[in-house]
């Protein structure tokens, strides 16, 4: 399919930001060194049906466990300047360190050239996940551990102060580029989680995975989501059906968001899980990749942005990710200036699938834009 990543080219430019510490990936936030925390609980076996354990939040006193059984699917600005790099992650797991601030509480319109579009008005009723409605209090933000495929995967959880059981949310992922830690994301980038945590408020939760060690040239690199023998879809999954079982989600709106390497697992969440993901929000990645001879078939709403100097992801692979999209939404080749400029909105798209472009003029970092911009990309749905 046009477009489509070529996996030998991933390893070059994972290669390229491993193998330099002034190329350690940019999407990291400079205020924050620590990682996620070692695994809270060790959980043996493998698969995908797991316990997930949490360590709570900063004085709450929660700790424990919760049985999470496989479940069906029911259906502050960001940094302006490129960021500078932190110490890569090691291979062991990174040092413990408290997650969260809140303690738990327990398609495109008709327009003529050169004009800008307006975004369309929000679509459709909430679907409500299993967790609506339950009388068990949900799991409080904080640290968690699940087992996938017999690997401790660790993430962090951003609960509402006030949730409400009966209210559906929706469900925000966040990913971190090479190097990088969930702390990170959920701790930084203009008030937390690309900067929706602060414009979304109390009408989502939100989750940032931990990335695994990488491999370059036969060494253990910085952390990421080479989605190696599909785990870190699997990871998704799994952490998809412990949301949408543990709280009250609204089903229809889960959305993923990520710089570099988060924006290369944005780009594979669409291809992978595009009956899931109701939009994706790439920046300065590549993809979708795909693995095993599986084709990317699905649709995804899709926003993307690229520095057209960036030569840790090359430019054009960020361009190659624009045009699957533009092709897999059978959108034309027009376009129409969007807010905010410089970004364009591609015509023609399939209802409820457009496709945004956002080309700036720098390298490899989160354009100044990007957080309202992707917040409103996303209120749309």
């Amino acid at each position: 399919m046009h477009g489509l990543f070529k996996p030998s080219a991933v390893f070059i430019v994972l290669a390229l930001a491993a193998c330099s510490g002034d190329d350690a990936d940019s999407s990291r936030d400079p205020s924050t060194n620590a990682g996620i925390g070692a695994p809270t609980a060790a959980n043996g076996g493998g698969g995908t049906a797991a316990t997930t354990s949490t360590a709570g939040t900063p004085g709450s006193g929660a700790s424990g466990s919760v049985s999470t059984p496989p479940v069906s699917r029911a259906g502050s600005a960001a940094p302006a300047g490129t960021q500078a790099p932190l110490p890569r992650a090691g291979a062991g797991a990174p040092p413990p360190t408290a997650a969260g601030t809140q303690a738990p509480p327990l398609q495109p319109t008709a327009g003529g050239m050169g004009t800008t579009q307006p975004p369309p008005a929000p679509s459709g009723p909430p679907t409500p996940s299993m967790g609506c409605g339950s009388a068990m209090p949900p799991p409080p933000s904080g640290n968690m551990t699940v087992d996938i495929m017999g690997t401790p995967r660790e993430y962090i959880v951003k609960v509402p102060a006030n949730y409400d059981a009966n209210k559906p949310y929706k469900l925000v992922f966040a990913w971190h580029g090479l190097g990088g830690t969930a702390m990170s994301i959920a701790g930084g980038f203009g008030g937390g989680y690309y900067g929706q945590a602060q414009r979304m408020g109390d009408t989502a939760i939100f989750i940032a995975g931990q990335g695994l060690p990488t491999m370059s040239g036969g060494m253990e690199g910085g952390a990421g989501w080479p989605n190696t023998g599909g785990r870190d879809v699997a990871f998704v999954k799994q952490l998809v059906q412990w949301a949408t079982t543990n709280y009250c989600i609204d089903s229809s709106r889960i959305f993923s968001v990520g710089m570099s390497y988060g924006g290369i697992m944005s780009n594979t969440l669409g291809c992978e899980m595009g009956d899931v993901f109701r939009a994706i929000a790439p920046m300065s990645g590549s993809g979708p990749l795909t693995f095993g001879g599986r084709m990317c078939v699905n649709r995804v709403a899709a926003w993307l942005s690229h520095g057209n100097m960036d030569t840790v992801v090359q430019f054009s692979q960020g361009q190659a990710s624009r045009d699957h999209w533009v092709q897999a939404n059978h959108c034309t080749a027009m376009t129409m200036p969007t807010e905010p400029s410089p970004c364009v909105a591609y015509q023609g798209c399939d209802a409820g699938f457009p496709v945004t472009w956002c080309e700036f003029a720098d390298g490899h970092k989160v354009p100044p834009f990007a957080s309202d911009a992707i917040f409103k990309f996303f209120s749309q749905f």
